[in-house]
């Protein structure tokens, strides 16, 4: 599928804050997510196509503007494979604190994944004292993260940002078994073709439904998996996985058959579990 989404350079700093926040809430309605929507340096928007196929595929996406160069050059990128080796035990961090609660959502094809918004500010999460509110959350297949060198058949990134303006991302691994049925309400409206209009679901839909029960986690520093590739995002990976029935696996494959980052070199970060 081909986009045609405005994208530019995060700045993650203070300065660009109030940037940041008014570009979030200028493209609300457009369907894009936090990947997307990035502050635009200069006084033009550059309209740049990219994918997960062909000539605009990841290993592309450093080539296509300068914008993108972090996708190629940066130090710091998403997704990586969790090898055992690399894991070390932390005392000093606890389990992530997920605050979600039945909400409004909406959903839309973006052209790159399906994306849920969530109205309201009242579902977030506190990490290490720091809160973060959830701003929407979308999937990747196969996973994007590998443990042990190999794929989940699907991963869920929930997107949170916090007051400064820095992200932290919930994950979520996903394999078939059984149905998970509260899913049922988003995939029996899922849009097949790429559209700015949002569809709105009746009633509520319960966000915690996604979660697996054990709430222990992998973490470190990473990137956004989408160009800009930007740096300084804070992942939380839960080890615990979750099933849908290969069913409901195989509605989002109809529509995008792989929409998936490939892994990134660790070069040498912490990469922490709650000891």
């Amino acid at each position: 599928m081909r986009s045609t989404i405005t994208y530019s350079r995060l700045l993650l700093s203070g300065l660009m804050l109030g940037s940041l926040l008014a570009g979030c809430a200028d493209r609300e309605q457009s369907g894009q997510s936090p990947e997307d929507r990035q502050p635009v340096q200069g006084t033009a928007a550059k309209k740049i196509h990219w994918s997960y196929e062909g000539e605009t595929s990841p290993e592309y996406w450093g080539e296509l503007s300068e914008d993108f160069k972090t996708c190629e050059a940066g130090k710091k990128q998403s997704p990586i494979d969790i090898e055992d080796k690399d894991v070390v035990k932390d005392a000093n961090l606890s389990a992530v604190q997920v605050h979600y609660s039945p909400s409004e959502v909406s959903l839309v094809n973006n052209g790159h994944t399906i994306q849920v918004t969530v109205k309201g500010q009242d579902n977030n999460i506190v990490l290490e004292g720091k809160t973060y509110t959830l701003k929407q959350f979308h999937f990747h297949l196969p996973s994007e993260h590998e443990v042990g060198g190999k794929h989940s058949e699907m991963e869920l990134h929930f997107v949170h940002q916090s007051a400064d303006g820095e992200f932290a991302v919930l994950s979520v691994l996903i394999n078939s078994g059984a149905e998970n049925a509260e899913l049922n309400k988003l995939w029996s409206q899922l849009p097949k073709e790429e559209s700015e209009e949002a569809t709105v679901i009746g009633g509520t839909f319960d966000l915690s439904a996604l979660l697996p029960d054990n709430l222990h986690s992998y973490r470190y520093q990473g990137s956004l998996t989408t160009p800009p590739c930007t740096e300084g995002v804070q992942w939380i990976v839960l080890q615990e996985q979750v099933e849908w029935s290969a069913d409901q696996i195989g509605a989002f494959r109809s529509i995008f058959p792989h929409d998936n980052r490939p892994v990134q070199p660790l070069d040498g970060r912490k990469l922490e579990t709650e000891g």
